[in-house]
């Protein structure tokens, strides 16, 4: 079942929550500024989800925080890390707005924590392992002030794939409906999505716990209003669930069967080319 959009101003107890912080929680805490978020067009709330990502996570905390100001808010979803992760969300409390530590089911049920928690009106994606490059959010809000008249629900952009340190692709193109029902062209990480998009067509469906974002844009199908920013804005490690993962194949048939009503026939042939595509990378790259 869909889990549909409902926003929340706090999350309900949980017995079994182990820590939670930031602004939010301060007794300094400026009880307007959701309000003001929320009054604002051009507000973004940037999700982080993490699990044990000590070796990452404050990396990619610092480059939010570099594209952090005032009609930006920042929510962290832990998953109950046992590794260190917490004492460095501690460590950053003063500026994420509201950091939480407890199980859950997976990405998309942190990310559905959080968007029921976001105040802005566009929603972007970080993972606790990217970077997301200065200026990102400011070069995204731009071009949406420009194309203010199409209403658009997501934009999407294009990111550098970083394994060991070093730059190996970029990836990212504009989307189209032709092919992106048969694959994720579109580089989801950093992407802006519209409030609007989840009142539409409901929340993540954690039952997917790699390509629930393909999922979730697939319902809306060809009436999806997208757009693309033809610059590089994330720095995203290559190696993540998505990346790594044969079981991603399977999921993408799934979603592309059972949300956008493709043939089971014609959906098969195209896993088996995906995951010969993706042998011959892992042969050739590595990755």
């Amino acid at each position: 079942m869909i889990p549909e959009y409902e926003q929340i101003a706090a999350l309900p107890h949980n017995p079994a929550r182990f820590a939670e912080g930031g602004i939010r929680m301060s007794p300094e805490c400026d009880p307007s500024r959701g309000q003001r978020l929320a009054a604002d067009d051009y507000s973004v709330t940037i999700i982080t989800a993490v699990f044990n990502g000590i070796k990452t996570v404050e990396k990619s905390i610092a480059s939010v925080l570099e594209n952090r100001h005032e009609n930006i808010e920042y929510l962290v979803i832990d998953g109950g890390s046992t590794d260190g992760t917490v004492d460095i969300l501690r460590k950053y409390s003063y500026c994420i707005d509201y950091w939480v530590s407890e199980p859950d089911d997976g990405i998309y049920d942190a990310w559905n924590k959080a968007i029921r928690l976001a105040s802005g009106n566009w929603i972007a994606f970080v993972g606790a392992d990217d970077v997301i490059r200065s200026g990102a959010i400011h070069q995204y809000l731009e071009y949406i002030k420009q194309n203010k008249k199409r209403r658009l629900d997501f934009v999407s952009s294009k990111i550098n794939l970083v394994a060991n340190g070093l730059s190996r692709r970029v990836v990212g193109r504009p989307w189209e409906w032709h092919i992106f029902k048969k694959y994720m062209g579109v580089a989801h990480v950093g992407a802006l999505h519209h409030r609007s998009l989840f009142m539409k067509f409901g929340l993540y469906d954690i039952s997917y716990k790699i390509c629930g974002d393909y999922e979730l844009l697939l319902r809306a199908r060809k009436a999806l209003r997208a757009d693309f920013l033809d610059v590089v804005t994330v720095d995203m490690e290559v190696g993540g669930a998505s990346s790594s993962q044969k079981s991603t194949f399977d999921e993408v048939m799934r979603a592309k069967i059972t949300t956008a009503g493709r043939s089971m026939v014609v959906c098969k042939i195209e896993r088996l080319l995906a995951l010969s595509r993706w042998y011959l990378r892992k042969l050739v790259r590595g990755y």
